[in-house]
């Protein structure tokens, strides 16, 4: 098989290498930095950053934003939005940019590529209601606001999401949310707006048939962020990951997405590019961290000797270089 990148994909893997180079990587540093003073200090971490909402304006204006729209899907939002071209681009063509993305932290974010907003707005492009894609999808796409996926339980093995004990009971017009969720990523952010809930809305259905999907305004009456979790040791600000309750939330039955019973649908539907979108930022990550290791293994000497020349440091540096071209193919 040719893996070789479209004329398209290498041209924005390049321009989106470039920015990150020129625009992001100078400044992430300090970003970080400050996340961790204004946390030691009791200054709020989770404000939004103007040197963050800076570069989104100049990706905007490069036309390196919303570049995760899939092709065939887009409409109108690609133009509308500033995607380059004002086309979308197929898992192939999208995937060595997003592998180019991982290299930075907040590089998705300023993209507007970052999750779970990516996912939950193709959730809105394939599956919402017009109503629901002029409410959230615009100014999702616009970057506006941020959005969280409400999926993860606490008190069941979510990795099977038929397992899942929340509630989204229909009753006349309205649909009632219960449960509680964690691992909620991106409910830290002070622009979060929206979430997409999961829940089970008939128990007697095929387990494929149980759960519906559906719209939650963050501030709707009822729903509680409990607190923000860290993963080893980070609460991964601005975005960030957190547990949620709903307690007798009640909504407008059309905050159901596509309809009673099609979650599992739905997400079969959002994890397909999702997932690709994840494991290739995850190897741009580990490119990141092998080219640290080759430049600290060789610039850094003990015992008369650069580094990479002691132990079997060589083998280990080669069986990462192998792993990570496995995980690419």
């Amino acid at each position: 098989m040719d893996f070789s990148p479209s004329p398209r994909a290498a041209e924005l893997t390049a321009a989106v290498r470039e920015f990150i180079d020129t625009h992001i990587t100078p400044v992430e540093p300090e970003i970080h930095a400050d996340i961790a003073r204004r946390r030691l200090a009791g200054e709020d971490p989770w404000a939004v950053d103007p040197r963050i909402t800076g570069l989104q304006t100049r990706a905007r204006e490069q036309g390196l934003w919303n570049l995760f729209l899939p092709a065939g899907h887009e409409g109108p939002y690609a133009e509308r939005y500033g995607t380059h071209g004002g086309t979308g681009l197929t898992n192939t063509d999208y995937a060595p940019v997003a592998e180019e993305m991982g290299r930075s932290f907040i590089a998705p974010l300023v993209f507007n590529c970052n999750a779970p907003d990516t996912g939950n707005m193709e959730v809105l492009l394939k599956y919402g209601s017009q109503e629901q894609k002029d409410r959230w999808l615009d100014p999702l796409l616009d970057g506006s606001i941020r959005s969280a996926f409400l999926m993860t339980e606490p008190d069941v093995a979510s990795s099977d999401a038929s397992n899942m004990a929340a509630t989204a009971r229909v009753e006349g017009d309205e649909v009632v949310l219960d449960g509680r969720k964690w691992w909620s990523t991106g409910v830290g952010h002070p622009d979060c707006k929206v979430g997409i809930y999961m829940g089970v809305s008939d128990p007697d259905a095929h387990r494929y048939l149980r759960h519906s999907m559906v719209l939650v305004p963050m501030d709707a009456p009822g729903v509680r962020v409990e607190r923000m979790l860290t993963a080893q040791g980070v609460y991964d600000e601005p975005l960030g990951h957190g547990e949620v309750s709903l307690d007798g939330v009640r909504l407008p039955v059309e905050n159901i997405i596509t309809g009673p019973g099609r979650a599992a649908e739905i997400a079969q539907g959002r994890l397909g590019p999702g997932r690709v979108h994840h494991c290739m930022r995850l190897i741009g990550l580990s490119e990141m961290a092998l080219d640290l290791a080759c430049r600290r293994a060789s610039g850094r000497v003990a015992f008369g000797k650069p580094v990479v020349n002691l132990g079997g440091n060589r083998e280990r540096l080669a069986e990462a270089r192998i792993a990570i071209d496995q995980a690419r193919l």
